[in-house]
């Protein structure tokens, strides 16, 4: 009985040990968490995900392939969330301090009425704000959880990170939009 545990427990190790092998743990950013992979990798489902309409919070049409070949963030919210509106103040900044960087909000997980109400409290009405109430967009990127950010480098290639992200690091990930 004894030999049956142990070898039940070396094979279940073993599997946990196998499968370990193939995942990497994100590296930190501050209190958010990153990803990245090479531009090789990032850059083809990047680009073909650009590939959206969607309608603006003002009832514009919004095609995501006028974001190619530009320096991008993704800001992933939704209006009730505690930490998306944390990080509105900062949205809003870097934003106005990074204009050659397209913003784009893609609100969700709730009606209309209650992401325009987000917007107008927490003055982010200069950034571009996509209704995307069904998730499509967030399903498009892999997104599953608010607050996210997808940073968008003009080759195509990504990087994600999940909030909240204070200030700083949110102009560090921006930063980085034009290297590589």
């Amino acid at each position: 009985m004894r030999t049956v545990r142990a070898t039940a427990a070396v094979a279940v190790a073993s599997a946990l040990l196998l499968a370990a092998c193939g995942a990497q743990e994100p590296p930190r950013t501050g209190s958010g968490t990153a990803t990245a992979g090479p531009a090789s990798e990032a850059a083809q489902p990047a680009a073909a995900a650009l590939g959206f309409t969607a309608r603006t919070l003002d009832g514009q049409a919004f095609a995501g392939e006028t974001l190619k070949g530009k320096p991008v963030v993704l800001w992933f919210w939704a209006p009730w969330c505690p930490k998306c509106r944390a990080e509105a103040p900062h949205v809003k900044a870097a934003a106005a301090a990074h204009r050659d960087v397209t913003f784009v909000g893609v609100a969700s997980l709730d009606d209309e009425g209650a992401m325009k109400e987000f917007v107008q409290q927490t003055g982010t009405g200069g950034i571009t704000h996509l209704s995307d109430a069904e998730g499509e967009v967030w399903a498009r990127f892999g997104i599953a959880s608010q607050s996210t950010f997808l940073f968008v480098r003009p080759d195509g290639s990504t990087t994600k990170a999940t909030g909240p992200l204070d200030g700083e690091e949110l102009t560090a990930q921006v930063g980085k939009l034009r290297q590589g």
